[in-house]
């Protein structure tokens, strides 16, 4: 048995087909709309580096959490001086695997550093120092560190 195709029919369906092939025939040239503005931005500022460094707080020995001044007064220390030009500081919540396997969720601080690429080497040796100090006062097992390149206008 054969189906006819009522003069509504038809109609929806020759609709139907030539809306999927026009959104078809678009959707490459939307994708590719999409990646030209991104290329074709306007490259503002400098080439730049943004570090950032992941601190937990909670102790692997149990101990009280570390505070809000005793990180401040931590960043005052150790960081300030070799960033002297500025950094942000964001509370974060984190979850992380430890050396024992275990999920670990804590209170954490997100600190980004943004740096001209030509001071990539010697911020590099502070960044690390940064890293092992923050380990040794806190009894930490790691800080967590990003380098992502980015373009910088102040």
């Amino acid at each position: 048995m054969r189906k006819r195709l009522t003069p509504t029919r038809a109609a929806l369906t020759t609709a139907a087909l030539t809306t999927a092939g026009l959104l078809l025939a678009a959707a490459p040239t939307a994708h590719a709309t999409l990646a030209d503005a991104d290329a074709h931005a306007p490259a503002r500022g400098k080439p730049y580096i943004e570090t950032r460094l992941l601190f937990g707080t909670a102790r692997p020995d149990g101990g009280p959490a570390v505070t809000d001044p005793q990180f401040m007064a931590f960043v005052d220390k150790e960081v300030t001086p070799d960033f002297p030009d500025g950094l942000t500081v964001r509370d974060v919540r984190g979850q992380w695997r430890d050396a024992h396997g275990t999920i670990e969720r804590e209170r954490s601080y997100e600190l980004v550093l943004l740096y001209p690429v030509g001071r990539a080497d010697a911020n590099d040796r502070s960044i690390e120092e940064i890293r092992r100090a923050y380990e040794k006062a806190f009894g930490q097992e790691s800080v967590g560190r990003v380098d992502e390149g980015a373009r910088v206008d102040f």
